[in-house]
């Protein structure tokens, strides 16, 4: 049977909301959920120098891809804005950048032979992962994804043999909102889900057609997003897998993590 995780996190409270709510028709009920998908991006500050270097990295080579595919302007490349606000965020130097935007418009060479590739497969218990990279080569990353996978006893699939299971949204994370303001602006802006995370942060998931709106509608209400992208969770969770599959699942979700290419890992389930 397979499984499906929809995050990796320890513990977590969603606000689940109906797709068409009110306000104040909206009802909150509390969900246990597994550990956090920004669990990397709160502890950032204190990685070595060396991981900062990774992390650098993967944030420029989103920054170019999104440059090279919607234009070097923020203010019309929500992909590329979202980008430069996480960078800022990390403390990228703004020389790292402008580097990278350089490279996604072709005026500095290398952004060209970055490509964006999805892997798929399957990690023990059956839990299914999506795995989405950027890499200059494409050859090299998918033996050492498919490494990885090996190692920790899952397996590569081929095209859709997970995918079709998933389905991708934007999803926002406020570390210091208002959850009743957070609520109502981003309803309105179009957001489908308000989730309260269990130390008090608030993750606002929406359409991808919506990313823009929901983002601008969040600033323009002083609700600054700690970080912001796109993410692919399961249409139909599937059942945990036992504590000691869950710890070999975590595994190698965490040491997919840390590929250089590797930018985000979804699981079909919930693995606590």
């Amino acid at each position: 049977m397979l499984a499906a995780c929809s995050q990796h996190a320890r513990s977590t409270i969603e606000v689940r909301l109906p797709l068409t709510p009110t306000p104040s028709a909206v009802s909150i009920i509390p969900l246990m959920a597994g550990h956090s998908r920004w669990s990397k991006v709160k502890r950032s500050k204190g990685i070595s120098d060396v991981k900062r270097g990774a992390l650098f990295s993967k944030l420029a080579k989103e920054i170019t891809v999104a440059t090279r595919l919607s234009g070097r302007d923020p203010g019309f490349n929500p992909r590329l804005r979202t980008a430069i606000t996480t960078a800022r965020a990390e403390s990228m130097p703004v020389e790292n950048i402008d580097r990278a935007i350089l490279k996604g418009t072709g005026e500095l060479e290398g952004g060209g032979t970055i490509e964006e590739i999805m892997y798929e497969g399957y990690a023990p218990g059956g839990v299914a992962l999506l795995v989405e990279t950027t890499t200059d080569n494409k050859n090299r990353t998918a033996a050492e994804i498919r490494h990885l996978f090996s190692k920790h006893g899952g397996n590569l699939g081929g095209s859709n043999s997970v995918a079709w299971m998933f389905k991708r949204h934007g999803v926002f994370l406020l570390e210091k909102a208002d959850p009743n303001t957070a609520l109502e602006v981003s309803l309105e802006a179009g957001a489908d889900d308000v989730r309260t995370l269990d130390d008090h942060s608030t993750e606002v998931i929406c359409p991808p057609d919506k990313f823009d709106t929901v983002d601008k509608a969040l600033r323009a209400a002083q609700l600054i997003p700690t970080a912001s992208r796109f993410l692919y969770e399961p249409e139909n969770q599937a059942p945990s897998p036992d504590p000691e599959t869950s710890a070999k699942v975590l595994a190698l979700i965490e040491e997919l993590e840390d590929h250089d290419d590797v930018q985000t890992v979804s699981p079909n389930c919930i693995i606590s």
